[in-house]
């Protein structure tokens, strides 16, 4: 019952949607960061470095962070019941990507194969950048988190508020 009572500010949702939107672009632009480091790589005899969170284009799953935090700011200015659900489906969107972010770079940090003495310095930045996204993976999967749970209360205190409205319309209209 507890759950029911959260709200969130409009202040508050608003600097959330604009920390997921910051987060989001940050990512992308970590994306190109590693694009760039990873396409100067030599062919050597132990060959090139590619994580698995690179293959997968891990960090340009920022994109959903954006969307998600442009969702927020609008349904903050805007609210309806389409938009808070729509909100809240993108959140959880968000944090099963981080979820999967997060399982697939803790993979790469975990195995490190022999790469050429060459490579070696643009492997280890790569692995360095892969490390600060796990900060900013755990960040956004609370954000997305706690607006999901506000979310729903609301959902759920909206819903309430308008049983409770026909309800007393339905009784009003009985007693004469």
């Amino acid at each position: 019952m507890a759950c029911v009572l959260l709200q969130i500010s409009t202040a508050d949702s608003l600097v959330l949607g604009t920390i997921q939107i910051m987060i989001g672009i940050f990512h992308v632009f970590m994306w190109y960061f590693l694009l760039v480091l990873y396409m100067g790589q030599i062919k050597g005899a132990f060959g090139t470095y590619e994580p698995i969170t690179y293959k997968t284009g891990c960090t340009l799953w920022g994109i959903f962070f954006i969307i998600a935090g442009v969702f927020l700011i609008r349904v903050t200015k805007y609210p309806t019941r389409s938009g808070i659900i729509c909100t809240l489906i993108i959140n959880i969107i968000c944090i099963i990507t981080t979820i999967t972010a997060v399982t697939l770079t803790i993979i790469e940090l975990s195995h490190f194969n022999s790469v050429s003495y060459r490579n070696y310095g643009q492997a280890k930045l790569g692995r360095e950048v892969s490390r600060i996204l796990l900060f900013f993976y755990a960040l956004e999967f609370s954000i997305a988190l706690t607006h999901s749970i506000c979310s729903c209360s609301d959902l759920f205190r909206r819903q309430n508020d308008h049983t409770s409205v026909a309800e007393e319309a339905g009784s009003t209209l009985q007693k004469p």
